[in-house]
């Protein structure tokens, strides 16, 4: 069942997705090579409880799932060919000509706020560095159509278009959410669609939209019966950014936009 937030659950998932922001803004100025996945996660875990909220993906197990266990961190850091739900431990070490995937979740005030971000770890290949881009790019197109009245395949259809029309695959297991009082709501918000299908979009609806990018052929995220971490099929590198959102009249208003960000959308 899709709900549609009052203007006060709206307020508390401002403050929850003003968290979310400030988390990967932080991570975003520390993050370097050299640098274990499970430190990044540390760091993270310490800001959330700081700031007396908590993380949302710590313990996380889905509905339905037995043979998955609860998630064991704070973060998820998915680094080059893996797509999502990277578990962060000290072995991995973040090298440079990585991208590196991070993406967190905040509950607070009885709401969540979920987004993510692809870093890029100092010099990597020129077609790499464009599907970082359009990424990023993929999720704006995303937004700008989730508005009153436009239906929910209008955000796929966008993302999807963009990200094909410079040669690159969606990775259609893989797909978005409405987001609240429960970290995974509904709608699913896939990012592949027809134009002009699917619910029709109201204001209030709160999503998390987010665009996962991959650099071959991979149209799936694959993972080990019982892991966590999905990767390409092909081994080729993908990108993930996300955003959480309230659906207004004319444009979205995003709850977990960066402070560092310099452009506007």
């Amino acid at each position: 069942m899709i709900t549609i937030k009052s203007e006060r659950e709206i307020e508390l998932m401002r403050e929850s997705g003003a968290l979310t922001a400030m988390v990967l803004d932080m991570l975003e100025e520390e993050i370097e090579p050299g640098m274990t996945t499970k430190r990044l996660d540390e760091m993270a875990e310490s800001f959330i409880r700081d700031h007396h909220a908590v993380p949302s993906f710590l313990n996380y197990a889905p509905k339905g799932d037995p043979d998955v266990t609860p998630y064991p961190a704070t973060l998820c850091v998915s680094i080059n060919e893996e797509v999502v739900h990277g578990v962060p431990t000290v072995k991995r070490i973040i090298r440079e000509g990585d991208i590196v995937s991070v993406d967190c979740g905040v509950y607070k005030g009885g709401y969540h706020g979920d987004a993510a971000r692809t870093f890029v770890m100092g010099t990597i290949d020129q077609k790499v560095q464009l599907l970082v881009d359009v990424t990023r790019e993929c999720l704006y197109r995303g937004i700008a159509q989730a508005v009153e009245g436009n239906r929910l395949h209008d955000i796929s259809a966008a993302v999807e278009e963009h990200a094909r029309s410079f040669g690159f695959s969606v990775i259609e297991n893989m797909v978005g959410h409405g987001i609240g009082s429960e970290l995974h709501e509904d709608p699913a918000v896939p990012n592949y669609g027809k134009k002009h299908t699917g619910v029709k979009l109201r204001a209030g609806m709160a999503l998390a939209i987010e665009p996962m990018i991959a650099l071959g052929r991979s149209r799936k995220a694959v993972s080990k019966r019982g892991a966590w971490v999905a990767v390409t099929e092909d081994g080729k590198h993908s990108a993930h950014f996300e955003h959480t959102i309230i659906v207004r009249p004319g444009k979205a208003e995003v709850l977990t936009r960066s402070l560092l960000e310099k452009e506007a959308h």
